[in-house]
């Protein structure tokens, strides 16, 4: 059973970081074979950062939006970058696989990425009878009170 917060609670990150937001799109869903492929590679490359230290890859966490949408949380952007380079994990040989199967068929599967090089105390996030999520899921969960009260608050130094 997922805690759940009953108190208004701020999400607090040390440094900067980055907020990498990740999906797709599958466009042709009728031919099975390829999808089901393409469906399991995310989870499989989330599942292996989750396992590997913070220290090492700089992956702070992620949360699920839905089934083909995630925001990820790292700690810089060289770490994002070395973990989609490394042959050495899940990223770069589904990348090589994907472009494999969908050379000639680009508008089968629809892809993309957002990301955000966000500066130390620069964002805000607030959390009310939630559990751990997102930000606050990534970095911790502190009172929501004090300087931390409002969204301005939060934006203009409560960190």
């Amino acid at each position: 059973m997922v805690a759940i917060h009953g108190e208004r609670l701020a999400a607090h990150i040390e440094g900067d970081f980055v907020v990498f937001l990740i999906g797709a799109r599958l466009n042709k869903w009728w031919q099975v074979r390829d999808m089901i492929w393409f469906s399991k590679t995310m989870p499989k490359m989330l599942k292996e950062l989750s396992a590997l230290p913070r220290e090492e890859t700089g992956f702070l966490g992620f949360q699920t939006l839905s089934l083909l949408v995630n925001v990820q949380y790292w700690r810089s952007f060289t770490h994002l970058e070395a973990y989609a380079r490394s042959k050495d994990h899940e990223h770069f040989p589904n990348w090589i696989e994907f472009n494999r199967r969908f050379k000639t068929r680009r508008g089968d599967v629809g892809i993309w990425h957002e990301t955000y090089l966000v500066r130390d105390g620069a964002y805000e996030a607030v959390y009310s009878g939630m559990p751990a999520y997102g930000l606050g899921k990534a970095g911790e969960l502190v009172p929501a009170t004090g300087s931390r009260e409002g969204a301005r608050q939060r934006l203009e130094g409560g960190a």
